[in-house]
């Protein structure tokens, strides 16, 4: 292979963005909570199920990071560092994308169609919602607010792949879900936050990303706490409904939370790209610390933690003194 050729395949290698599959790992908490809560529907194929499961996710987000490349070229250029890529140098030809996405998306299809049906729909799913965040007339990442919903959705999307992977007869409970997508919209606009701060300039950052004209920081910072607060309690509600137990890992998620607006805030911050959050080593502990701990919880019993499920009032001594 010339030299040119060896560039211009890693070029579009570059824009299917393999360096992004560590955001694959959302697919786990739906695997582990699907072997907890619904024991009776489980499968048996589960390692070889999660293996060609987390390929076909990986193939299919890597279709829609394509079309991403493609679409954002011309906003690219006005990004710092973004305009840098392939697509806002124009180096990328409308053809070779188009036959990158449909074999991306087609075999993750494909080996999503051998695992079972709900995990294929669901594969499906999340191919739309690539189209309708990135393509034009709907293109949602343009509106305020709607962009940060619409690209968060993928978190619980993840979560049903999954939870499917191994449970295909169940659905997950809904504040499961609810709380995955609320904790992924904090996500976003603490990513968002980070990335109009780090611009530092209205007008350049409005020419990047439309809804960038919407936004401010003060309201990007309160739409962010304002997912935070729903999150919080579509987990409170998923934590006392199937488990009491785990209410003892609430302060951990708060903490996880509070640590990740932190480094959101920061200069140059981590949170711009999520993806090489590796750099937050203490931070990432604490979240696999967390993570485990969740897990212990539904092995251990904790009789006097049953006494929050049930109200009741405590009687004082009343009279005059």
């Amino acid at each position: 292979m010339s030299l040119v050729n060896f560039w211009r395949v890693r070029r579009y290698v570059a824009i299917a963005r393999p360096d992004h599959w560590v955001k694959n790992i959302f697919l786990f908490p739906g695997t582990a909570a699907a072997l907890v809560v619904a024991p009776q529907g489980i499968q048996l194929r589960i390692v070889a199920d999660l293996l060609l499961g987390l390929i076909s996710l990986c193939l299919l987000a890597s279709a829609n990071y394509t079309i991403n490349e493609y679409l954002d070229a011309q906003y690219d250029r006005f990004h710092p560092l973004k305009n840098q890529r392939p697509g806002a140098q124009g180096l990328l030809d409308v053809r070779l994308v188009s036959v990158q996405y449909f074999l991306l998306g087609s075999v993750g299809l494909v080996l999503a169609w051998q695992i079972n049906l709900p995990f294929f729909w669901t594969s499906v799913w999340l191919l739309l919602m690539g189209l309708i965040y990135n393509v034009p007339p709907i293109r949602t990442k343009d509106k305020a607010y709607i962009d940060v919903l619409s690209e968060s959705v993928n978190n619980p999307i993840r979560f049903l792949m999954g939870w499917f992977l191994v449970a295909p007869n169940y659905l997950p409970p809904a504040s499961a879900l609810l709380a995955y997508w609320m904790g992924g919209a904090f996500l976003m606009g603490v990513k968002r936050y980070s990335e109009y701060r780090a611009i530092d300039n209205p007008s350049r950052a409005a020419k990047y990303r439309r809804s960038f004209g919407q936004y401010t920081e003060k309201n990007l910072l309160l739409s962010s706490f304002f997912f935070a607060l729903c999150s919080g309690l579509f987990l409170g509600i998923f934590l006392i409904k199937y488990r009491v137990e785990l209410l003892l890992t609430f302060p951990l998620f708060a903490a996880l939370f509070t640590w990740y607006l932190a480094i959101g805030i920061r200069n140059e911050s981590a949170a711009q790209a999520p993806e090489k959050l590796y750099h937050e080593v203490a931070f990432l502990a604490f979240a696999v610390f967390t993570f485990f701990f969740s897990v212990a919880l539904f092995f251990v019993d904790i009789p006097f933690l049953r006494g929050f499920m049930e109200p009741h009032l405590i009687p004082i001594a009343s009279g005059k003194p």
